[in-house]
């Protein structure tokens, strides 16, 4: 029996790949992903910090809107004081609910995302004509606040229905963010000869699995930050490895949280010579430069 498939790209091993090196002979590109997201209030889709109540929740509303008026604050300070580039993956809706905090990751350098309007729905419950409309409206917002088109792509919610990959490759997209099924970027197939890449997001290292999920503690997230690290260092010797880190402000801009995370920053931050710190966008565009066959 044939199971059915997604069709976006083959099965190819890790080990047998066609090697290739980062930027400076580099083999393991990490990158810091911070999500600046807007939620609805009295309706909608959010993460909890307790079990939600009737709406309007203002319990869970206001712990998420703590990340935007201070957490992240304290995590642009953090990484600042590092000097650590990140990419901002941005609902659209925070130019209306908090352009100074997108403004500051602009001033900074930051690599813009485009992650959907709101992260109180998801865009794989739409129909393709609307998912296109809300892909279109991100864009053009981003487009008009930063001077320029985003490259990348992470729907709320890791939210994709069957036709994602094609609307985001012909709406101008060079990679998205979706897939954690690899720790190298990969080719997906679109329609009519199209393509988009995949780079690794993460889901381990990601604190809405580890703490809203699984509960894990401030000091735990941040040994799996470091253990990933270590880990994955030593593996890229054999091979070129993408290491990202998601992060949300209303989680780990928490100051019980923020200590353990900046600690985890620090010995990242002390091995740069021996990594490429980077962000999505300019690992796709790596890849992209790469001789066809190269990736996978």
């Amino acid at each position: 029996m044939k199971l059915r498939s997604h069709d976006r790209y083959d099965y190819v091993p890790l080990r047998g790949r066609k090697d290739y090196v980062w930027p400076d002979n580099r083999r393991l590109a990490v990158y810091f992903a911070l999500n600046l997201e807007h939620f609805t209030f009295g309706d909608g889709l959010g993460a909890e910090l307790v079990p939600a109540g009737p709406q309007p929740d203002v319990l869970n509303y206001a712990w998420r809107d703590y990340g935007n008026r201070v957490g992240a604050w304290y995590m642009l300070d953090a990484f600042d004081a590092l000097d650590l580039p990140m990419a901002a993956l941005v609902n659209s809706a925070m130019y209306d609910h908090a352009p100074q905090l997108v403004a500051a990751c602009r001033a900074r350098g930051d690599e813009i995302v485009g992650h959907g309007r709101t992260n109180a729905e998801r865009q794989g419950v739409l129909g393709e004509a609307e998912e296109r409309q809300l892909i279109a409206e991100v864009t053009s917002r981003i487009a008009n606040e930063e001077g320029k088109t985003p490259e990348g792509w992470l729907g709320p919610w890791i939210s994709q229905s069957h036709a994602t990959p094609d609307v985001l490759a012909h709406a101008g997209y060079s990679y998205h963010l979706d897939w954690c099924m690899d720790d190298q970027p990969v080719w997906f197939r679109c329609r009519d000869g199209k393509k988009i890449l995949s780079v690794p997001y993460p889901q381990e290292a990601n604190d809405i699995p580890s703490i809203v999920v699984r509960k894990d503690g401030a000091e735990q997230f941040a040994d799996i930050i470091v253990d990933q690290f270590d880990e994955m260092l030593e593996l890229s010797q054999a091979r070129p490895l993408v290491m990202g880190v998601a992060l949300h402000a209303y989680i780990v801009g928490q100051p019980h949280r923020l200590r353990h995370l900046k600690r985890a920053l620090r010995h990242i931050a002390a091995q740069r010579d021996a990594i490429w710190l980077t962000t999505p966008g300019a690992i796709a565009r790596h890849c992209i430069s790469l001789p066809a066959g190269i990736v996978p």
